[in-house]
């Protein structure tokens, strides 16, 4: 005899725990243990089985001796497979449970577990176990010993590629054997075998999922509402699987990592990154029904601020929004988003106010009676284009909406005109798209205004088919400043291929340089005299300008 290396795998009642241990018996290094902590449990909890009086009288109920003699205890082969229900992870044990051994979390969703759950006992909050396993999770990260999670539609649906998978997480190897097992009971079966186990004994693997699911009781509803979240968070943890019938796009890299752990406000509080979501029944989702401002922070004060809040409140006004937020509850969020983050400088915030969650789907307004919904996402985010050596632009066949259509000075959310045309330049390579307007002259950007210099004269567009960006006004006033003339008017196309410098501008790039343009070279291919000028300016102007952001004061 001697020390065997232990394995724990921890999960919820019908979460396929016991199809697991009985794969794992399969294999010719490991031994099992099925709940050895149950008569602890229920000896220290009181909690009534039909079992009980049986249960504590043949098996060891003493924590402390379950642990060290029997779960560490030693054996004839290399690995211990123990399998226990969250719950079960009572106060008092040792720590050796904890701080020795490998740890699985297997987890399985509510919708799957509740409609199943009551043939042995009601179902309830504290019988799924659901927040014991996020705290088994909390308390093995802060031991170091992050433990594998897996999901058991991830086992029905590929069992081979899971179970190779985890074993290499366990640093064991894979065994065939693993896949499948003879039906019936087992003598490694708990004595509750009879009331829980009488589907996985008709089992010979791990059966895939039904096509489509049995009704779920709505009498369960509540309790889904409350495990969810758990499961969610640990299911957002799961090991990522390759299979033939489900292969997960890969994790993708942020374009500025520190934005992984952020939180934003969503409709009156703020929540984490993964959790900043919007109702399917929201204005957004049903018809991209909302409004947006991009703001952005300098220094401990965000640029224009009011600037943009006027035009926030216009927009949602022009498209008839009740139940508006006041000025100042907006204020108040974004205040609290960025000191919330830390986010005083090198920032930029998608302020959104949609109409509102809806009783029904459908297009109708009268259905709007929850109020709007406000979202505040900052984030992390330099300037998005190359403003030292320049970006290039393509001309879009895609056109600028028409006011007869719908008005481009309402900032609103239905943007695919504009995803269209951006579409377009990603296919050229460009860094933006021009759209022109129906008589085929100059608008705007997909994302932003545009000028050019001719001859020392600065010229932009007409602000009938875009939006007339506050970025734009900002600059169009530093170039009456620093004494160059400004045209305001329609332009051709073919002006802008001609002309001398050209740059866009916006709240995300601020004032970007456009050296190439259909092709053709903007002047001498580099960033323009007057384009430098008014950039230095801008700077100096977002330095000494802003509304502050509220000092955080811990009294």
């Amino acid at each position: 005899m001697e020390e065997v290396e232990v394995i724990h795998s921890w999960s919820a009642p019908r979460s396929l725990s016991t199809c697991l241990v009985y794969s794992f018996a399969q294999r010719e290094d490991m031994e099992v243990l099925d709940e050895p902590l149950y008569a602890t449990f229920l000896r220290l909890t009181g909690v009534n089985r039909p079992y009980r009086g049986e249960l504590l009288s043949k098996m060891e109920s003493d924590g402390n001796k379950v642990v060290k003699e029997v779960i560490f205890g030693p054996g004839g082969k290399k690995y211990r497979f123990c399998k226990h229900m969250a719950k079960q992870h009572v106060p008092c044990l040792p720590d050796d449970l904890m701080k020795k051994g490998k740890h699985i979390i297997l987890i399985r969703n509510p919708l799957d577990i509740l409609p199943s759950f009551d043939k042995v006992v009601p179902p309830s909050f504290q019988e799924l176990g659901l927040a014991d396993l996020v705290s088994i999770y909390s308390e093995l990260c802060q031991l170091g010993k992050r433990p594998v999670i897996i999901d058991s539609d991830d086992l029905q649906r590929d069992p081979e590629a899971t179970l190779r998978g985890l074993c290499e997480d366990l640093d064991i190897p894979f065994q065939t054997a693993m896949l499948r097992w003879e039906a019936g009971p087992k003598p490694i079966d708990g004595l509750w075998a009879p009331w829980w186990y009488e589907s996985v004994h008709k089992s010979t693997g791990f059966s895939p999922p039904r096509e489509y699911p049995a009704p779920f009781p709505l009498s369960l509803y509540e309790l889904l509402e409350q495990s969810l979240p758990f499961y969610n968070m640990l299911r957002r943890r799961v090991r990522k699987t390759s299979s033939l019938l489900k292969t997960p796009l890969p994790e993708p890299d942020l374009p500025v990592p520190e934005n992984k752990k952020l939180l934003a406000w969503v409709g009156d509080e703020i929540v984490p990154r993964d959790d900043a979501k919007v109702s399917v029944f929201d204005s957004i989702v049903q018809g991209g029904d909302g409004v947006w401002e991009g703001l952005r922070v300098y220094n401990g004060k965000i640029f224009k601020l009011e600037e943009h809040l006027d035009r926030l409140f216009d927009s949602a006004k022009a498209l008839a929004f009740i139940n508006v937020p006041s000025r100042e509850e907006v204020k108040q969020a974004i205040f609290r988003t960025l000191i919330r983050n830390g986010m005083m400088d090198n920032a930029h915030i998608r302020l959104t106010l949609t109409r509102g969650k809806k009783v029904t789907s459908g297009m109708s307004p009268a259905f709007n009676l929850y109020g709007c919904t406000l979202i505040v996402l900052p984030e992390w985010k330099p300037p998005v284009y190359d403003n030292a050596h320049g970006i290039t632009l393509v001309t879009a066949t895609t056109r600028r909406n028409s006011p007869n259509s719908l008005d481009s000075k309402i900032h609103h959310n239905n943007l695919l005109n504009n995803i269209l045309a951006k579409v377009e330049g990603n296919n050229a390579n460009a860094d933006d798209a021009i759209m022109l307007d129906k008589d085929g002259y100059i608008s705007e950007t997909n994302a932003t205004n545009i000028f050019l210099v001719k001859k020392g004269r600065v010229l932009t567009p007409h602000a009938d088919y875009c939006l007339p960006g506050i970025t734009r006004a900002s600059v169009m006033e530093l170039v009456v400043k620093e004494k160059f003339i400004l045209e305001e008017r329609r332009i051709s196309l073919s002006e802008f291929h001609t002309a001398d410098e050209v740059w866009t501008t916006g709240t995300m790039g601020e004032l970007s340089p456009v050296v190439k343009l259909d092709g053709r070279i903007i002047g001498d291919g580099k960033v323009g005299r007057v384009t430098r000028r008014l950039q230095k300016a801008y700077k100096k102007l977002t330095e000494e300008s802003g509304v502050p952001i509220p000092t955080y004061n811990s009294n």
